[in-house]
Protein backbone atom coordinates (compact mmCIF):
# COMPACT_ATOMS: atom_id res chain seq x y z
CA UNK A 1 0.00 0.00 0.00
CA UNK A 2 1.27 3.45 -0.89
CA UNK A 3 1.43 5.47 2.33
CA UNK A 4 2.74 8.97 2.86
CA UNK A 5 6.00 8.92 4.79
CA UNK A 6 5.19 10.90 7.92
CA UNK A 7 6.31 10.62 11.54
CA UNK A 8 2.86 9.34 12.49
CA UNK A 9 0.49 7.06 10.65
CA UNK A 10 -2.99 5.81 11.47
CA UNK A 11 -5.04 2.64 11.24
CA UNK A 12 -8.33 3.54 9.57
CA UNK A 13 -11.54 1.59 9.02
CA UNK A 14 -14.34 2.60 6.63
CA UNK A 15 -17.69 1.30 7.85
CA UNK A 16 -20.04 1.17 4.85
CA UNK A 17 -17.20 0.98 2.35
CA UNK A 18 -19.27 -0.21 -0.61
CA UNK A 19 -21.81 2.66 -0.68
CA UNK A 20 -21.56 5.92 -2.61
CA UNK A 21 -20.01 7.78 0.32
CA UNK A 22 -17.77 4.86 1.26
CA UNK A 23 -16.38 4.69 -2.26
CA UNK A 24 -15.70 8.42 -2.15
CA UNK A 25 -13.96 8.10 1.23
CA UNK A 26 -11.64 5.52 -0.28
CA UNK A 27 -10.74 7.84 -3.18
CA UNK A 28 -10.19 10.83 -0.88
CA UNK A 29 -7.90 8.96 1.51
CA UNK A 30 -5.73 8.12 -1.48
CA UNK A 31 -5.84 11.44 -3.34
CA UNK A 32 -5.28 13.52 -0.20
CA UNK A 33 -2.47 11.19 0.92
CA UNK A 34 -3.86 10.54 4.36
CA UNK A 35 -1.10 9.01 6.55
CA UNK A 36 -2.26 5.39 6.64
CA UNK A 37 -0.63 2.54 8.48
CA UNK A 38 -3.53 0.20 7.70
CA UNK A 39 -6.92 0.44 6.00
CA UNK A 40 -9.89 -1.84 6.71
CA UNK A 41 -13.00 -1.93 4.55
CA UNK A 42 -16.12 -2.97 6.47
CA UNK A 43 -19.70 -3.51 5.34
CA UNK A 44 -22.79 -5.57 6.05
CA UNK A 45 -22.59 -9.32 5.37
CA UNK A 46 -24.49 -8.91 2.08
CA UNK A 47 -21.87 -6.44 0.81
CA UNK A 48 -18.85 -8.31 2.13
CA UNK A 49 -16.42 -10.39 0.06
CA UNK A 50 -16.14 -7.66 -2.57
CA UNK A 51 -12.77 -6.35 -3.70
CA UNK A 52 -12.19 -2.60 -4.00
CA UNK A 53 -9.17 -0.88 -5.60
CA UNK A 54 -6.97 1.42 -3.56
CA UNK A 55 -3.82 2.77 -5.17
CA UNK A 56 -1.89 -0.21 -6.48
CA UNK A 57 -3.78 -2.64 -4.27
CA UNK A 58 -7.09 -4.46 -4.24
CA UNK A 59 -8.56 -4.50 -0.74
CA UNK A 60 -11.12 -7.02 0.54
CA UNK A 61 -14.41 -5.88 2.06
CA UNK A 62 -15.06 -7.69 5.34
CA UNK A 63 -18.35 -8.13 7.19
CA UNK A 64 -18.37 -5.94 10.30
CA UNK A 65 -18.14 -7.95 13.52
CA UNK A 66 -17.24 -7.84 17.19
CA UNK A 67 -13.49 -7.57 16.60
CA UNK A 68 -13.53 -5.33 13.52
CA UNK A 69 -12.31 -2.30 15.46
CA UNK A 70 -9.44 -3.92 17.33
CA UNK A 71 -6.25 -1.95 16.64
CA UNK A 72 -8.11 0.79 14.75
CA UNK A 73 -7.41 4.49 15.39
CA UNK A 74 -10.10 6.18 13.26
CA UNK A 75 -13.41 4.88 11.94
CA UNK A 76 -15.09 6.69 9.05
CA UNK A 77 -18.71 5.55 9.30
CA UNK A 78 -21.16 5.95 6.42
CA UNK A 79 -23.55 3.05 6.89
CA UNK A 80 -26.77 4.60 8.24
CA UNK A 81 -28.09 5.58 11.65
CA UNK A 82 -29.06 2.16 13.00
CA UNK A 83 -25.69 0.70 12.01
CA UNK A 84 -23.84 3.60 13.64
CA UNK A 85 -25.84 3.24 16.86
CA UNK A 86 -24.91 -0.42 16.98
CA UNK A 87 -21.24 -0.25 16.08
CA UNK A 88 -19.93 3.24 16.96
CA UNK A 89 -19.98 2.65 20.74
CA UNK A 90 -18.17 -0.65 20.23
CA UNK A 91 -15.52 1.07 18.12
CA UNK A 92 -15.02 3.71 20.81
CA UNK A 93 -14.79 0.99 23.44
CA UNK A 94 -12.04 -0.63 21.34
CA UNK A 95 -10.09 2.67 21.40
CA UNK A 96 -11.03 4.28 18.07
CA UNK A 97 -12.38 7.74 17.28
CA UNK A 98 -15.51 7.48 15.13
CA UNK A 99 -16.38 10.15 12.55
CA UNK A 100 -20.01 9.35 11.84
CA UNK A 101 -21.86 10.46 8.73
CA UNK A 102 -25.33 9.41 9.91
CA UNK A 103 -27.84 11.43 11.92
CA UNK A 104 -27.53 9.09 14.92
CA UNK A 105 -25.42 11.34 17.14
CA UNK A 106 -25.68 14.82 15.62
CA UNK A 107 -27.89 16.35 18.27
CA UNK A 108 -26.30 14.50 21.20
CA UNK A 109 -25.01 17.22 23.56
CA UNK A 110 -21.86 15.18 24.22
CA UNK A 111 -21.02 14.73 20.53
CA UNK A 112 -19.42 17.61 18.58
CA UNK A 113 -21.00 18.39 15.21
CA UNK A 114 -18.14 19.63 13.07
CA UNK A 115 -17.48 21.43 9.81
CA UNK A 116 -13.72 22.17 9.70
CA UNK A 117 -14.21 25.50 7.88
CA UNK A 118 -16.70 26.62 10.53
CA UNK A 119 -16.10 25.16 14.01
CA UNK A 120 -12.90 23.07 13.98
CA UNK A 121 -12.17 23.56 17.68
CA UNK A 122 -15.39 21.75 18.60
CA UNK A 123 -13.68 18.49 17.61
CA UNK A 124 -11.30 18.80 20.56
CA UNK A 125 -14.13 18.00 22.98
CA UNK A 126 -14.96 14.63 21.47
CA UNK A 127 -15.52 11.61 23.69
CA UNK A 128 -14.81 9.15 20.92
CA UNK A 129 -17.52 10.17 18.44
CA UNK A 130 -17.62 13.20 16.12
CA UNK A 131 -20.70 13.74 13.99
CA UNK A 132 -20.68 14.82 10.36
CA UNK A 133 -23.59 17.21 9.70
CA UNK A 134 -26.30 16.68 7.12
CA UNK A 135 -25.25 17.43 3.54
CA UNK A 136 -27.55 20.43 3.09
CA UNK A 137 -26.43 21.88 6.42
CA UNK A 138 -22.76 21.57 5.48
CA UNK A 139 -23.15 23.31 2.12
CA UNK A 140 -25.22 26.12 3.63
CA UNK A 141 -22.98 26.64 6.65
CA UNK A 142 -19.79 26.85 4.59
CA UNK A 143 -21.34 29.70 2.60
CA UNK A 144 -23.12 31.53 5.42
CA UNK A 145 -20.60 31.26 8.28
CA UNK A 146 -18.01 33.72 6.86
CA UNK A 147 -20.75 36.37 6.64
CA UNK A 148 -22.25 35.48 10.03
CA UNK A 149 -18.85 35.96 11.69
CA UNK A 150 -18.65 39.53 10.39
CA UNK A 151 -22.28 40.46 10.94
CA UNK A 152 -24.56 37.98 12.75
CA UNK A 153 -27.43 36.63 10.70
CA UNK A 154 -30.84 37.49 12.13
CA UNK A 155 -32.90 35.07 10.02
CA UNK A 156 -32.30 32.49 7.27
CA UNK A 157 -34.81 31.25 4.69
CA UNK A 158 -33.54 28.34 2.60
CA UNK A 159 -34.91 26.31 -0.29
CA UNK A 160 -32.94 23.22 -1.31
CA UNK A 161 -32.81 21.44 -4.66
CA UNK A 162 -31.48 18.00 -3.71
CA UNK A 163 -30.10 15.44 -6.11
CA UNK A 164 -30.63 11.69 -6.12
CA UNK A 165 -27.13 11.17 -4.68
CA UNK A 166 -28.47 12.15 -1.26
CA UNK A 167 -30.28 8.81 -1.15
CA UNK A 168 -27.24 6.81 -2.27
CA UNK A 169 -25.91 4.95 -5.28
CA UNK A 170 -29.06 2.87 -5.78
CA UNK A 171 -31.18 6.02 -5.94
CA UNK A 172 -28.94 7.48 -8.62
CA UNK A 173 -29.31 4.30 -10.67
CA UNK A 174 -33.09 4.36 -10.15
CA UNK A 175 -33.35 7.84 -11.67
CA UNK A 176 -31.33 6.72 -14.70
CA UNK A 177 -33.62 3.73 -15.22
CA UNK A 178 -36.71 5.90 -14.77
CA UNK A 179 -35.49 8.35 -17.41
CA UNK A 180 -34.88 5.52 -19.88
CA UNK A 181 -38.33 4.08 -19.19
CA UNK A 182 -40.09 7.43 -19.71
CA UNK A 183 -38.20 8.12 -22.94
CA UNK A 184 -39.28 4.70 -24.20
CA UNK A 185 -42.91 5.39 -23.33
CA UNK A 186 -42.94 3.03 -20.38
CA UNK A 187 -44.11 3.58 -16.79
CA UNK A 188 -41.14 4.32 -14.51
CA UNK A 189 -40.64 2.00 -11.54
CA UNK A 190 -39.99 3.27 -8.01
CA UNK A 191 -38.17 1.46 -5.24
CA UNK A 192 -35.91 3.91 -3.41
CA UNK A 193 -38.08 7.01 -3.80
CA UNK A 194 -41.86 7.06 -3.23
CA UNK A 195 -42.50 8.79 -6.57
CA UNK A 196 -40.67 8.94 -9.92
CA UNK A 197 -37.88 11.53 -9.75
CA UNK A 198 -36.89 11.50 -13.43
CA UNK A 199 -38.48 14.52 -15.17
CA UNK A 200 -40.20 15.31 -11.86
CA UNK A 201 -39.62 16.79 -8.42
CA UNK A 202 -41.26 16.45 -5.03
CA UNK A 203 -40.82 17.80 -1.53
CA UNK A 204 -38.37 15.80 0.55
CA UNK A 205 -39.87 12.47 1.49
CA UNK A 206 -38.71 12.27 5.11
CA UNK A 207 -41.32 12.13 7.88
CA UNK A 208 -43.35 15.28 8.60
CA UNK A 209 -43.73 16.68 12.13
CA UNK A 210 -46.80 18.28 13.66
CA UNK A 211 -45.79 21.68 12.23
CA UNK A 212 -45.57 20.34 8.69
CA UNK A 213 -41.75 20.34 8.51
CA UNK A 214 -39.98 17.20 7.33
CA UNK A 215 -36.96 15.67 9.06
CA UNK A 216 -34.57 17.01 6.41
CA UNK A 217 -35.79 20.56 6.99
CA UNK A 218 -35.50 20.25 10.76
CA UNK A 219 -31.95 18.91 10.40
CA UNK A 220 -30.99 22.17 8.71
CA UNK A 221 -32.61 24.17 11.51
CA UNK A 222 -31.28 22.27 14.51
CA UNK A 223 -27.84 21.37 13.19
CA UNK A 224 -27.04 24.91 12.04
CA UNK A 225 -27.97 26.29 15.45
CA UNK A 226 -25.66 23.78 17.13
CA UNK A 227 -22.74 24.36 14.75
CA UNK A 228 -23.02 28.17 14.91
CA UNK A 229 -23.49 28.11 18.69
CA UNK A 230 -26.68 30.13 18.15
CA UNK A 231 -29.63 28.24 19.70
CA UNK A 232 -32.10 31.02 18.93
CA UNK A 233 -31.10 31.63 15.31
CA UNK A 234 -34.25 31.93 13.21
CA UNK A 235 -34.13 29.44 10.33
CA UNK A 236 -36.79 28.00 8.04
CA UNK A 237 -36.23 25.58 5.18
CA UNK A 238 -38.09 23.88 2.34
CA UNK A 239 -36.31 20.80 1.00
CA UNK A 240 -37.08 19.43 -2.47
CA UNK A 241 -35.85 16.41 -4.43
CA UNK A 242 -35.00 17.32 -8.03
CA UNK A 243 -34.06 15.16 -11.06
CA UNK A 244 -30.31 15.75 -10.78
CA UNK A 245 -27.96 12.82 -10.32
CA UNK A 246 -25.31 14.43 -8.14
CA UNK A 247 -24.74 17.70 -6.24
CA UNK A 248 -27.30 19.74 -4.34
CA UNK A 249 -28.21 23.40 -4.86
CA UNK A 250 -29.66 25.90 -2.41
CA UNK A 251 -31.32 29.31 -2.56
CA UNK A 252 -30.51 31.19 0.64
CA UNK A 253 -32.08 34.41 1.89
CA UNK A 254 -30.22 36.04 4.78
CA UNK A 255 -31.59 38.81 6.96
CA UNK A 256 -29.24 41.03 8.97
CA UNK A 257 -30.00 43.80 11.46
CA UNK A 258 -28.37 46.26 9.05
CA UNK A 259 -27.63 46.23 5.35
CA UNK A 260 -24.85 43.89 4.21
CA UNK A 261 -23.53 45.13 0.90
CA UNK A 262 -23.02 42.79 -2.03
CA UNK A 263 -19.48 44.11 -2.47
CA UNK A 264 -18.59 43.33 1.14
CA UNK A 265 -20.15 39.87 0.96
CA UNK A 266 -18.31 39.09 -2.26
CA UNK A 267 -15.01 40.21 -0.78
CA UNK A 268 -15.50 38.01 2.30
CA UNK A 269 -16.67 34.94 0.43
CA UNK A 270 -13.89 35.22 -2.17
CA UNK A 271 -11.37 34.67 0.62
CA UNK A 272 -13.32 32.09 2.62
CA UNK A 273 -12.06 28.48 2.75
CA UNK A 274 -13.98 25.85 0.83
CA UNK A 275 -15.76 28.35 -1.45
CA UNK A 276 -15.37 29.25 -5.11
CA UNK A 277 -17.26 32.23 -6.48
CA UNK A 278 -19.05 31.53 -9.77
CA UNK A 279 -20.64 34.63 -11.26
CA UNK A 280 -20.98 36.06 -14.75
CA UNK A 281 -23.93 38.40 -14.69
CA UNK A 282 -23.83 39.22 -18.42
CA UNK A 283 -23.99 35.55 -19.33
CA UNK A 284 -26.51 34.77 -16.54
CA UNK A 285 -24.00 32.13 -15.44
CA UNK A 286 -24.01 30.99 -11.82
CA UNK A 287 -23.39 27.76 -9.85
CA UNK A 288 -24.84 24.60 -11.37
CA UNK A 289 -24.85 21.04 -10.00
CA UNK A 290 -23.26 19.68 -13.18
CA UNK A 291 -20.20 21.87 -12.50
CA UNK A 292 -20.16 21.22 -8.75
CA UNK A 293 -20.14 17.43 -9.20
CA UNK A 294 -16.79 15.94 -8.26
CA UNK A 295 -15.51 19.25 -6.88
CA UNK A 296 -14.39 19.88 -3.32
CA UNK A 297 -15.47 23.53 -3.16
CA UNK A 298 -18.96 24.86 -2.60
CA UNK A 299 -19.80 27.02 -5.63
CA UNK A 300 -21.42 30.30 -4.56
CA UNK A 301 -22.87 33.05 -6.74
CA UNK A 302 -25.76 35.29 -7.67
CA UNK A 303 -25.08 37.34 -4.55
CA UNK A 304 -27.60 40.15 -4.57
CA UNK A 305 -29.59 42.45 -2.32
CA UNK A 306 -33.07 41.36 -1.31
CA UNK A 307 -35.24 44.08 -2.86
CA UNK A 308 -37.98 43.36 -0.30
CA UNK A 309 -35.78 43.86 2.76
CA UNK A 310 -33.11 46.54 3.41
CA UNK A 311 -31.19 44.07 5.60
CA UNK A 312 -31.58 41.15 3.22
CA UNK A 313 -29.00 39.35 1.08
CA UNK A 314 -29.57 36.53 -1.42
CA UNK A 315 -27.14 33.69 -2.25
CA UNK A 316 -27.25 30.72 -4.63
CA UNK A 317 -24.97 27.71 -4.28
CA UNK A 318 -24.25 24.25 -5.64
CA UNK A 319 -22.12 21.64 -3.91
CA UNK A 320 -21.30 17.99 -4.29
CA UNK A 321 -23.38 16.14 -1.72
CA UNK A 322 -21.17 13.06 -1.77
CA UNK A 323 -17.90 14.99 -1.45
CA UNK A 324 -18.16 18.11 0.72
CA UNK A 325 -21.64 17.16 1.85
CA UNK A 326 -20.41 13.85 3.25
CA UNK A 327 -17.09 12.11 2.51
CA UNK A 328 -14.78 15.11 2.18
CA UNK A 329 -16.05 16.71 5.38
CA UNK A 330 -15.38 13.44 7.23
CA UNK A 331 -11.85 13.13 5.86
CA UNK A 332 -11.20 16.79 6.71
CA UNK A 333 -12.25 16.06 10.30
CA UNK A 334 -9.82 13.12 10.34
CA UNK A 335 -7.08 15.39 9.01
CA UNK A 336 -7.93 17.89 11.74
CA UNK A 337 -7.62 15.20 14.42
CA UNK A 338 -4.22 14.25 13.02
CA UNK A 339 -2.97 17.84 12.74
CA UNK A 340 -4.03 18.67 16.29
CA UNK A 341 -2.99 15.30 17.79
CA UNK A 342 -6.56 14.75 18.99
CA UNK A 343 -6.35 11.05 18.11
CA UNK A 344 -3.91 8.29 18.98
CA UNK A 345 -1.72 7.14 16.08
CA UNK A 346 -0.59 3.64 15.24
CA UNK A 347 3.00 4.82 15.43
CA UNK A 348 2.51 6.30 18.89
CA UNK A 349 0.72 3.16 20.05
CA UNK A 350 3.60 0.98 18.94
CA UNK A 351 6.30 3.17 20.48
CA UNK A 352 4.44 3.90 23.73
Amino acid sequence: MEVVSLSKSYRVAILGATGAVGTELLELLQSRKFPLAELKLLASPRSADRIMPFGNENLPVVAVGEHSFDNVDIVLASAGGSTSKEWAPKAVEAGAVVIDNSSAFRMDTHVPLVIPEVNPDAAASHRGIIANPNCTTILMAVAVWPLHRVQPVKRMVVATYQSASGAGARAMEEVKQQALAILQGETPKTEIFPYPLAFNLFTHNTKLNELGYCEEEMKMVNETRKIFGAPNLRITATCVRVPVLRAHSEAINLEFEEAFSVEKALQILSKAPGIRIVEDWQANYFPMPCEASGKDEVLVGRIRQDISNPGGLELWLSGDQIRKGAALNAVQIAELLVAKSWVQSATAAVTA
